[in-house]
């Protein structure tokens, strides 16, 4: 299967001012080098404490943030250099669902409104009459009805509002749909509903999705794969099944025995990471985790690891091969 998205070696820092007459003293690097595909059709899901560089990615990815080094090709065409107007014949193709339902939508507007905005911003030439016929499509396929588009969000719940959300990013009809942390803000009753709605457009539509989130129990449902984010570097990256049954990597095992099981007969030993995420201003020497990591060697400090594959599409940044993980007790 082809990619759709190409990323090779993606960087995107920050530079700390030293003060109003000084230069840039040093750099935050949200984003370190970070390299992975997404393949057309599937769900590929980035996942990591807050810090990691989960939305920075997305947002790089789209162009919204300028990338500091690294490529990016979409659909083959490499976009990391074009220009605002560059981008913006390929602006209906990539689209973003926000993470907060009650933030990312204009108060003042009607839904109508809100859902055809993208519409009058790219300059689609329709009439008034189409220009409904089109909301209502998109509110069709979010699960809502046509008398909803004469309502002001204050007047629906947050799954609705997501709802709201989503509709507006399939009005242009794209190929690939970032989802960051679209289901945090949920109640959890609401989660699953809107994660399973973005299955179902998968399905219908085609859709090429990258989801950002941080709760495993979430990504482990509708990911095809998972790459694992720690202080903006890729530290695993492998298909679903692979990743919960088999982790390779002790950051990605640690996630996992967070994650809780939704069986009281069930049991996991969690894994309590001491200290805190370090610092993307100024990151530890060799393996980013290693200040963390129980079984870190002095080997660790000597050099950052590559990302390899240690087993058919499962690949880890890790130099401890002899380690046996524990995986999902579920």
């Amino acid at each position: 299967m082809s990619a759709l998205l190409e990323v090779r070696d993606l960087q995107r820092w920050f530079p700390v001012k030293g003060g109003i007459l000084s230069g840039t003293r040093d750099h935050v690097k949200a984003v370190d080098g970070v390299s992975f595909d997404v393949r057309r059709g599937e769900v590929l899901s980035l996942v990591g404490e807050s810090g990691s560089g989960k939305s920075t990615i997305g947002r790089t990815v789209l162009r919204l943030d300028t990338p500091t080094g690294g490529r990016i090709r979409f659909d083959g065409h490499d976009i990391t250099d074009l220009t605002r107007a560059g981008m913006r014949p390929l602006r209906p193709r990539m689209q973003l669902v926000f993470q907060d339902p009650y933030a990312s939508l204009n108060p003042r507007h009607t839904v109508e409104q809100i859902i055809a905005a993208p519409l009058e911003i790219h300059g689609a030439r329709m009439n008034a009459a189409e220009r409904r016929r089109r909301v209502e499509e998109a509110l069709a396929l979010v699960g809502l009805l046509p008398q909803h588009a004469s309502r002001y969000p204050h007047e629906f719940s947050g799954g609705q509002r997501q709802r709201v959300g989503i509709a507006r990013a399939l009005i242009t009809r794209p190929d690939f749909l970032i989802a960051d942390e679209p289901v945090s803000a949920l109640d959890v009753s609401i989660q699953a509903q809107v994660v399973n709605l973005l299955l179902e457009l998968r399905e219908q539509l085609g859709l090429t999705i990258l989801f950002i989130a941080h709760d495993l129990a979430v990504v482990g449902h509708i990911s095809d794969r998972i790459a694992v984010l720690y202080l903006g570097r890729l530290v695993e990256l492998a298909e679903t099944r692979s990743l919960f049954t088999r982790p390779r990597h002790p950051y990605t095992e640690a996630l996992l025995s967070a994650a809780p099981i939704p069986d009281p007969t069930l049991k996991r030993q969690r894994i309590v990471l001491q200290g805190d995420i370090p610092s993307p201003l100024n990151p530890p020497s060799g393996c980013s985790f290693r200040t963390r990591c129980r079984y870190a060697l002095p080997a660790c400090s000597a050099s950052r690891p590559p990302l390899r594959e240690v087993a058919p599409g499962h690949f880890k940044a890790c130099i401890r091969d002899d380690l046996v993980l524990a995986a999902d007790a579920a």
